[in-house]
């Protein structure tokens, strides 16, 4: 049965792959020569190629048995995007500052994990669903709370969860700094190994899609 396994893909190797967000639109040509569009899917999808990433025999070694460990597409894993990886920006520290989540109302216990693109109205809420607990910080009306007795990520659901006696009060906005990963697949069932020379292998393509949890 296909799941989700709870390994990183090699990180020298996701530090030279490309990629990035795919949208899609329906774009409808009407008579008078105006256009209808309509958004096919509320999240965007990130694919990747980390075949660029791959480097020497050792990089090629470690992807082969990745690879092998997850039998190819049927089993989900971490990808560490090269290009967005933080709720802050690529050469800050994230901050618990970075992200607003959500405003508490003394009640509500559960928020999912978001990283916000742009701003106002238009502004785009991707959600977080794997993101590196270890950097997860919190803070609430612009007070850090311990992780220990503050607050947890419930894996299964995405979502920071408040302790009964953190939850936040009525207008207290919440706010998060994290580093995350990218769910995803293998978009590929074979890979084409090959050497380009001496001690340095070669892949030609390793597309990875992202998954929806």
């Amino acid at each position: 049965m296909a799941s989700f396994h709870d390994e990183v893909f090699p990180a020298a190797v996701s530090f030279g792959a490309t990629g990035g967000p795919e949208r899609r639109n329906e774009i409808v040509s009407l008579t008078s020569g105006r256009e209808k569009r309509n958004l096919r899917f509320s999240q965007s999808r990130h694919r990747y190629d980390a075949g660029t990433g791959v480097r020497s025999l050792d990089d090629m070694h470690a992807v082969v048995a990745f690879f092998e460990a997850r039998r190819g597409s049927l089993h989900a894993f971490r990808f560490r995007d090269p290009f967005d990886m933080k709720s802050c920006r690529p050469g800050e520290a994230p901050s618990p500052l970075d992200q607003e989540q959500g405003v508490g109302d003394g009640t509500k216990a559960r928020f999912p994990l978001v990283k916000t693109y742009g701003t106002g109205s238009e502004a785009y809420r991707r959600l977080i669903a794997k993101p590196d607990v270890a950097t997860l910080s919190i803070a609430v009306a612009g007070v850090e709370l311990p992780s220990a007795t503050g607050f947890r990520f419930d894996d299964a659901s995405g979502e920071v969860v408040f302790a009964p006696s953190a939850i936040p009060g009525p207008g207290a906005v919440i706010t998060a700094g994290f580093e995350f990963h990218v769910p995803v697949r293998f978009d590929i069932e074979h890979l084409a190994l090959s050497l380009s020379a001496f001690n340095a292998g070669q892949i030609a393509s390793i597309p990875l899609v992202e998954v929806r949890l």
